[in-house]
């Protein structure tokens, strides 16, 4: 019998590379599909903002009020994913997410009224908010040894999809009638693709990519939990930071990950909000947040305003987003292998001074140099989500921080692109709103410095567990 079984134990063997790396190869076209699909539901929209202002008799402030739904939209929603994580695991939300845009998308063009558009508007929003902040949590568990690339990675694809609705959605709704409508409505099949490789994750795991390679027995010492009570595994890899802290949940069947309901915040752990370096990451990520959303939402009506023509304009909002395409490869690299990322905020920031100073003197006599400084300045985005996974040692710990940081920094930008509107409604131009968006690029360098310190919100609780 024992010669019989032993074919069956090495072709057992011998199939769970290939499973894993099939399972590997989904998890990484996952996060690349969806990552191409969490900015064309805004970037779409700057880019027809004028025509969709018309469809829909908005005034200004009304339509200061639509480019601040999505930070608003982050904010509310976004703070429910660790949880729906814990219940469902991070792939089944993110795989519900990315339906949830396929649906905003395909139903707001037509929804005949600004109520009905907003409303739409905050579904695929609500849909964009989950994945936002559980994206860094699947990088964390999947590649905890690649952080950086792998967050270059989905912000490559991310800038990638902003700067891609950016320049094609005006020639596709010429190309398609000339409807605005039809301009809008293409993103949804785009969104709708990336429902697509989490579904065989759901199906074969149970919870898509909450069963990552670091819980498998095989890939961990194998007397990490030897003669150690059930009670207090939890605590045994507190402080090592290649453990994501998902393989050793308290009270977990027997039976392994599959059928338990996620990883779940330890009891004793303090609450993030008692860290200073998170708060100055949320404050960080909202500032940057506040500047991304005013550009996609308005830079390429100052264009416009300037005499730029329309598809001009939204090749110049297209330019601002790709230059984010290898830059998001780039900035999380170096995040990583620096001490203190602070120098990097700096310089972006100093990118936007640059190009908000050239939109109030001359707009269009040099608006590629001011498109391009202000993508540059925009890649503080990634360098945010490296931050959030290099300031917490464990997934549990990155889920709390990146649900946090987002939720809060997305408050927190809110008021910006409505202020904008209010501002620009009520002066008649450009000088008061540009002179808020330099204003405000000063405390997101200081954020910035302070949130890129060497240390992890865990040192800062002065929390060790019970080792």
């Amino acid at each position: 019998m024992d010669s019989a079984a032993a074919p069956a134990d090495t072709a057992d063997e011998a199939g769970r590379p290939a499973t894993r790396a099939w399972t590997t190869r989904l998890v990484i076209m996952g996060l690349v599909l969806s990552a191409l699909n969490l900015r064309p539901a805004i970037t779409s929209l700057g880019a027809l903002l004028e025509e969709v202002r018309d469809g829909l008799g908005m005034s200004g402030s009304i339509a200061g009020l639509l480019t601040s739904v999505p930070p608003l939209c982050f904010a509310v929603f976004g703070v429910m994913a660790p949880r729906l994580a814990r219940r469902f695991g991070p792939g089944a939300v993110v795989c519900a997410g990315m339906a949830a845009i396929a649906a905003g998308l395909a139903v707001r063009p037509y929804a005949g009224s600004t109520a009905g558009f907003l409303a739409a508007s905050a579904l695929a929003l609500m849909g964009i908010a989950v994945s936002n902040v559980l994206m860094p949590v699947i990088v964390k568990r999947w590649f905890p040894d690649r952080v950086g690339s792998m967050t270059g990675l989905y912000s490559m694809a991310l800038a990638l999809g902003t700067s891609l609705a950016a320049a094609v959605t005006v020639p596709m709704a010429g190309a398609l009638g000339g409807r605005w409508q039809s301009g809008l409505v293409v993103w949804a099949v785009l969104a709708a693709a990336a429902v697509l490789p989490w579904l065989p994750l759901v199906r074969a795991s149970g919870v898509g990519a909450r069963n990552g390679p670091e819980n498998r027995p095989t890939e961990r010492p194998a007397d990490t939990s030897v003669n150690r009570p059930a009670d207090t595994s939890v605590n045994t890899s507190v402080n090592r930071p290649a453990d994501t802290s998902v393989n050793t949940p308290v009270n977990r069947p027997a039976n392994g990950p599959q059928n338990a309901p996620g990883p779940r915040p330890e009891p004793d752990a303090p609450r993030i909000t008692r860290s200073r370096t998170a708060w100055a990451l949320a404050v960080f990520f909202g500032l940057q947040a506040t500047a991304a959303y005013i550009t996609m939402g308005w830079m390429a009506q100052i264009f416009r305003d300037a005499g730029v023509p329309a598809g001009t304009a939204g090749l110049l909002l297209a330019v601002t987003m790709a230059v984010g395409v290898p830059l998001a490869i780039v900035i999380p690299r170096v995040a990583t292998r620096l001490s203190h990322q602070g120098p990097i905020a700096v310089a972006l920031g100093v990118c936007g001074l640059f190009g908000y100073a050239g939109l109030y003197l001359t707009p269009a006599g040099g608006a590629w140099a001011w498109a391009l400084l202000l993508g540059v300045s925009n890649c503080a985005f990634p360098l945010a989500l490296t931050l959030v996974g290099m300031r917490s040692r464990t997934a549990a710990g990155v889920a709390k921080l990146s649900a946090f940081a987002q939720s809060t920094g997305y408050l927190i930008s809110i008021p910006g692109p409505l202020l904008v509107g209010v501002l620009y409604q009520h002066s008649g131009g450009w000088g008061l709103p540009l002179a808020l968006m330099t204003a405000l690029m000063i405390p997101q360098i200081v954020m910035g410095v302070l949130a890129g310190r060497k240390r992890t919100v865990e040192d800062e609780w002065g929390w060790r567990g019970a080792a």
